[in-house]
């Protein structure tokens, strides 16, 4: 069956606009992984870096995907084929728009589960489960958890059916409606815990720790940390801001709106720090603790606490808007792609896309319970990968959004005619050069060396 050009409708304003692609920046990636990266490695001198990463490739290469949307009017692979034909190129260019389609999927594959894990956490917190509950009590919990299928099933099909539900519904009265509700709740939520936390922990060791830069603390792996995670934290190659972006309205302004959501992604990652580091330092907890700083460090201090229970039962709120604000986005590509090439009504191309989501996260679900046959034993792309889990994160995270990000880079900056990239951005001519430029050559470099170094073919400190 060919493609039919769909009109997926638009988004009703530029902050409806600005509040969907900041929701699917801000997700886990900004309150689970940003501060324990963070703490690993070394605190404002880290900070600093990731800033810098940000403005030099996570806002061109967030204008690029954005524009290719906008200009394309279809799902990833569709745009970018679209514009490839304009530009007299090959149409296997459409690779990159697919690329991102294909690395948001299998990322929700994984972080629908991990999502049910701050949903099931909900509930913990609300019960009083972490009242005066010992380190070990804790961390029975939270294994008990990743052991038990049953559960883990239960909440990441909850986590997928309500994602599901949301896109079926369409973009002005499903996505729009759902990040209008759930973004503010969401800061409001974070804004209310960093007070919390400014009050009851330890609020000047958190100022001096994310904001003195001791740059005795940063390797130069730490760099290639950060530059990767400005990188990934902001939702490109994963489809998303490629599918937002051919709901943009011609006449709003691609860099303002991409500028406003890189900042408040930013802000809001340095507030998760500010909400979470004063708990974490005032209850003598270590920072660099890693990916159970959010899971098992936060709740040891929020049973031991004043109001934890009620402040631990928003934290986990919060936690489970940021999710479902990037699972959606993710999902909103693949939907797009089934209604142009099957014809699919919205809520059968959401209904269909869910369905295959879930029996892929059961690789993820069953990684993680230690099933016999969701273990692997081999070396990928400079990874030894243990289990399906694994596999996917680090296909994902290393290879195809590194790749998707060069792609992308490439396609706008070296095959689009160079005046309808101008025309699209709609900026001074100063300010679309030196857009341009850095786009066309730091960017691709930068992104490639991220990827050498991430594979293994460059090595650069420890």
């Amino acid at each position: 069956m060919s493609s039919v050009h769909v009109d997926h409708g638009q988004w009703s304003s530029r902050l409806a606009f600005i509040l969907a692609a900041t929701g699917s920046a801000v997700g886990l990636g900004n309150i689970w992984k940003f501060p324990y990266i963070m703490g690993e490695n070394g605190g404002g001198a880290f900070v600093l870096v990731y800033l810098l990463c940000i403005l030099g490739i996570g806002i061109p290469v967030m204008m690029a995907e954005v524009l290719i949307g906008r200009r394309g009017r279809q799902s990833p692979g569709n745009s970018v084929k679209a514009l490839a034909i304009e530009a007299g190129a090959n149409i296997n260019w459409s690779i990159v728009g697919w690329l991102g389609v294909i690395a948001g999927f299998l990322i929700l594959s994984f972080y629908s589960v991990i999502a049910g894990w701050a949903v099931s956490y909900i509930f913990e917190a609300g019960s009083g489960a972490f009242v005066d509950a010992s380190p070990a009590e804790i961390e029975s919990i939270f294994n008990n958890l990743l052991q038990d299928p049953i559960k883990l099933i239960i909440w990441t099909t909850f986590v997928l059916v309500l994602t599901g539900i949301i896109v079926g519904k369409g973009l002005k009265m499903g996505l729009e409606k759902a990040v209008s509700i759930a973004m503010p709740a969401m800061l409001v939520l974070l804004l209310i815990i960093a007070g919390y936390a400014a009050f009851n922990g330890d609020f000047t060791r958190t100022i001096d720790f994310m904001f003195t830069p001791d740059f005795s603390k940063l390797t130069y792996s730490g760099v290639l940390i950060a530059l990767g995670h400005a990188f990934f934290t902001l939702s490109l190659a994963s489809g998303a801001m490629m599918i937002y972006g051919a709901y943009l309205p011609q006449k709003t302004s691609i860099a303002q709106s991409v500028v406003a959501i890189a900042i408040a992604d930013t802000l809001i990652a340095l507030i998760a720090g500010l909400a979470i580091y004063p708990i974490v330092f005032g209850n003598g907890l270590e920072a660099s603790q890693g990916p159970g700083l959010v899971f098992v460090s936060l709740p040891i201090a929020f049973g031991q606490m004043w109001g934890g229970t009620v402040f631990g039962t928003l934290f986990f709120i919060m936690l489970g808007f940021a999710a479902f604000t990037s699972a959606i986005a993710m999902v909103e590509s693949a939907v797009a792609w089934l209604v142009e090439k099957m014809e699919y009504s919205r809520a059968k191309a959401a209904a269909f896309a869910v369905i295959t989501l879930w029996l892929f996260s059961m690789l993820t679900v069953f990684s993680f319970t230690g099933a016999e046959w969701a273990k692997l034993d081999f070396n990928f792309v400079g990874k030894h990968v243990t289990n399906y889990f694994d596999l996917i994160d680090h296909l994902t995270a290393d290879v195809l959004l590194p790749l998707g990000g060069l792609a992308t880079a490439i396609f706008v900056a070296w095959i689009m005619k160079k005046e309808a990239v101008f025309e699209e951005m709609n900026m001074s001519a100063k300010l679309f050069s030196v857009w341009f430029i850095t786009l066309k050559w730091f960017t691709p470099i930068a992104v490639l060396f991220v990827f050498l170094n991430l594979i293994g073919i460059v090595k650069i400190g420890q």
